[in-house]
């Protein structure tokens, strides 16, 4: 492509709500324009990206036999009600009516309507299990957008489908997908990791979840992971603590702490370990027909995960104690602790129950010390509450580590929530109508862009994976005479015939311009045909943007030289 014909423009500057290299490049490096709050509209570069991005999906997708529809991006709003999400989805959703005063939507994503398809297609257990996928725009009202394409209104997804009639057979699929998913983020040149997640109301009960997180400084998300393999996200992530100094068969004494409510100045006051204080939360549970409040201890040192405790308790929600309810127990922020008290107890599975700690006395300025759960109190559960952190290991025993990453792809089983809300049954083998069980499996595609660059990047520009670069190959020319232009539209042609995607700044700018642009776009090879250096040697210069390795070449090896390097992995 010659870039004089080519519709792109650079920008030395990038807008001022700009925050993460992903927005700040790709607004500099003219490959997208902002529409309006959290709305991009993508650009020509971005476009070779995306198409990219969605043919390797599209081919592993389709090696696995899931075939691709396209659902309307409007939704009525009567399969909603049929879900019962009209309602639930909340304001994410944005709803419209049309001339007639019927209600529909912008579809956040799709489970009603390819369950809808399947209900009207699907009448037999024999015409199962179906798998099918799209790739379409969706909408959803961020009440913040954010970070560009991380965090937008609008977005282009992939999300798929599935249809078992087994679980056996929803295992199958489960596992293909994950397969596919791998395979996926390895043909784009991207560092990833498949972890455990939780899936939140999205998932059944126990059911299967995983998160595909593309490692990233920037990234929102933090990854657990340990060299036994083990990989989570940090809000699912099961975690254990070593070497703690414990101390058992202390007597239960009150000791004045005057104007000490954390944990780490209860720990300095009394000179001991931290970790021989216990943290506690008052914190109320959701259970939809009834709420439940608990008190939560962990150790001094350790957060509560409530998505965690929200899993164990299989409740709706879980949020802090209003100070109406602290009041009802008679508690006292700073000095809140279990004895006395007629409340639920809850302690983390780090808390050994038989060891002494320091709690709060419920009286103002006072903490006990010497409290040992299995002695002092009547009742209590233990659960894993805390959140994984640096210094733990896994629960084999290997050291973890934590890593930021960016969620590009979620994977679920979802049973038969939708299809049994939507009436989509079918006969079995015994003429019996049964549900079938569901999976739902999410790429974002505008994400994935995004995410590349948050991985690979530098001060000049985007570095791109050569696998999705919107070309190969950067030819730069240096040189007036017309017998240089020809040579370089020589070089730009056999590359062009051996295979290649070549750009070619013919726009005649300077050395300097051309160079900071070709580093911003960030394509895996720059050529650069300079005019005095090919009239002393005949070589061509080729620099590699990753690593910046620099060479020289003779012309008609060029094609040879550059295979070689795109072959290699």
């Amino acid at each position: 492509m010659l870039l004089s014909k080519t519709f792109w423009k650079t920008y030395k500057e990038a807008p001022k709500d700009a925050e993460i290299p992903s927005h700040i490049l790709m607004m500099r490096a003219g490959l997208i324009h902002k529409t309006g709050s959290g709305l991009y509209t993508y650009l020509p570069f971005a476009m070779k990206v995306l198409r990219k991005i969605e043919k390797v999906i599209s081919e592993e997708l389709e090696a696995i036999n899931c075939n691709e529809i396209a659902a309307s991006f409007e939704t009525p709003a009567k399969l909603w009600q049929e879900s019962k999400r009209w309602d639930a989805m909340g304001p994410e959703m944005l709803r419209l009516k049309d001339r007639k005063d019927q209600d529909y939507c912008l579809s956040p994503t799709n489970e009603e309507s390819f369950t809808d398809v399947i209900r009207s297609h699907i009448s037999s257990y024999k015409e199962l299990p179906v798998s099918l996928f799209q790739m379409n725009t969706k909408f959803r009202d961020e009440i913040r957008p954010r970070f560009g394409l991380m965090r937008c209104k609008e977005f282009k997804m992939k999300d798929a489908y599935t249809f078992a009639l087994t679980k056996s057979e929803l295992d199958e699929q489960y596992e293909e997908f994950y397969q596919a998913y791998t395979n996926i983020f390895k043909r784009l040149g991207l560092e990833f990791y498949p972890v455990e997640a939780d899936g939140g109301a999205m998932a059944d009960a126990g059911a299967q979840t995983h998160e595909f997180q593309v490692v990233a400084d920037t990234g929102e998300d933090e990854i657990v992971f340990s060299g036994d393999g083990y990989a989570a996200n940090i809000e699912k992530a099961q975690t254990k603590r070593l070497n703690l100094e414990l101390v058992y068969d202390l007597s239960l004494a009150e000791v004045e702490t005057p104007h000490k409510k954390s944990c780490k100045d209860v720990a300095d006051f009394l000179k001991l370990p931290i970790t021989q204080t216990l943290k506690s939360k008052v914190v109320t549970v959701d259970y939809g027909k009834k709420q439940v409040t608990y008190l939560v201890l962990l150790l001094g040192d350790d957060e509560l995960n409530e998505l965690k405790l929200k899993s164990a308790l299989k409740a709706k929600d879980v949020r802090p104690a209003t100070t109406e309810e602290l009041d009802h127990f008679k508690f006292i922020p700073g000095f809140i602790g279990p004895i006395g008290k007629e409340i639920s107890v809850l302690f983390d599975e780090a808390v050994d129950p038989d060891a002494c700690y320091v709690v709060g006395a419920n009286k103002d300025n006072y903490h006990m010390q010497g409290f040992c759960p299995t002695r002092d109190l009547k009742k209590f559960k233990t659960l894993d509450l805390r959140l994984a952190k640096t210094g733990d290991v896994s629960l084999s025993g290997s050291p973890i580590e934590i890593r930021r990453g960016v969620e590009v792809g979620h994977i679920f089983q979802l049973g038969d929530k939708y299809t049994k809300a939507m009436a989509a049954n079918v006969l079995d083998e015994s003429g019996k109508r049964v549900f079938p069980l569901m999976g739902c499996y999410g790429i974002g595609i505008t994400r994935t862009m995004a995410a590349a660059i948050e991985q690979s990047h530098d001060d000049a520009g985007i570095i791109w994976p050569k696998e999705i670069a919107p070309f190969d190959i950067h030819l730069c020319s240096i040189g007036k005479k017309e017998d240089s232009k020809k040579q370089a539209l020589s070089i730009y042609d056999s590359l062009i015939k051996a295979g290649f995607e070549v750009l070619y700044d013919d726009r005649g700018l300077g050395p300097g311009a051309m160079f900071k642009d070709a580093d911003l776009l960030g394509l895996p090879v720059r050529v650069l045909f300079g005019e005095r250096d090919f009239e002393q040697d005949g070589l061509i210069e080729v620099k590699l943007r990753k690593s910046g390795e620099s060479f020289k070449v003779a012309p008609l090896d060029l094609p040879a030289k550059l295979k070689y390097i795109f072959q290699d992995p």
